[in-house]
């Protein structure tokens, strides 16, 4: 699917915008440019690499990234981000004076000449959007001056953007492969089905495939709340959990950023949505979860080694059970 982009300079002669709808949720567009081992993988125009990508994803936290051109030329590009509202907008500044000097003659030539020349060449924000399942993401980028401005989009500024996202959407496309995707429909109407999900005192007594057990430390279901959980296997081996709530609409979805692992073993992250439809006039409730991992290998890896399609077939076997007794 072509998607539409357009560019303009909306009244100011030291901004660029550059607009672009994806076929993905806004969540899925908005971690692909907070996460260090997503972000390489569409950053830069056709044909560059990104061997560095260093990432403090928080206001006043830093980042560096190098950007390889085919000739071998780095590119490096870092600064602080001064806003990050999860899942809706980032701002961050642009340092490019690491770049090659031949790249500053070309573009900021006063960097070469003058001492007190600025390192921020610009400030981004970049915000997102979603409606019907697409994500409208908007990039603008406002420049120390308007000669900067003029001279990056000589020099290709907006073609470098376009392919970026050209890779983006080829990236977005591919998530599939990184997914899990587990559905069952319950005997029970949708505000029930919520309750057992979203009161720990519910939670502990189905979450988990059969034979584990789980010890809830703390539950706080909002957005921005913290989930931290462990649970016991059959065998006696401890998972620490850790999550974060990223959206709650009662009773229909929950997002949240899931961090755990086998203790002492390799860390685990996806990002979740449960979502909760209505049918049969609210007499049943389909409860689907998606997990998007950063990686194929990660999503395979905890196939092969948790059984985490099965795990999560049972786990909702458990939750049936469960809501019998409520």
């Amino acid at each position: 699917m072509k998607e539409k982009m357009t560019d303009s300079n909306p009244g100011d002669d030291r901004e660029f915008t550059i607009t672009r709808t994806f076929g993905a949720p806004r969540q899925m567009v908005f971690n692909a440019w907070i996460d260090p081992k997503q972000l390489p993988q569409w950053w830069g125009p056709h044909a560059f690499t990104t061997p560095v990508c260093e990432m403090d994803v928080r206001p006043g936290g830093a980042y560096r990234i190098v950007m390889r051109s085919p000739d071998g030329t780095d590119y490096p590009m870092k600064g602080f981000y001064q806003e990050v509202i999860d899942g809706q907008r980032l701002v961050f500044t642009n340092d490019l004076s690491e770049h090659p000097p031949e790249w500053h003659a070309m573009i900021d030539p006063d960097r070469l000449s003058s001492k007190n020349a600025p390192d921020v060449h610009a400030i981004t924000t970049v915000s997102f959007t979603e409606r019907d399942g697409k994500t409208t993401m908007t990039v603008r980028m406002r420049f120390a001056t308007a000669a900067i401005r003029d001279a990056h989009v000589k020099h290709g500024m907006n073609e470098g953007w376009s392919q970026s996202f050209e890779s983006l959407a080829d990236y977005l496309a591919g998530a599939a492969d990184r997914e899990i995707i587990i559905s069952r429909i319950f005997d029970a109407p949708r505000q029930l089905v919520w309750q057992a999900m979203t009161d720990p005192n519910h939670v502990v007594k189905w979450w988990g495939p059969r034979g584990f057990s789980t010890t809830i430390q703390e539950m706080d279901v909002r957005p921005g709340g913290v989930w931290r959980h462990t649970m016991r296997g059959p065998d006696g081996a401890e998972y620490p959990n850790s999550s974060i709530f990223k959206e709650i609409v009662e009773p229909e979805r929950i997002v949240f950023s899931h961090g755990g692992r086998k203790k002492d073993g390799p860390a685990v992250r996806f990002e979740a949505t449960w979502t909760f439809d209505s049918l049969d006039s609210g007499a049943k409730t389909k409860v689907t979860i998606h997990m998007v991992f950063p990686t194929v290998a990660e999503r395979d890896r905890v196939v092969r080694e948790f059984g985490a399609i099965e795990g999560g077939k049972q786990t909702l076997e458990r939750l049936n059970e469960h809501l019998s007794t409520m």
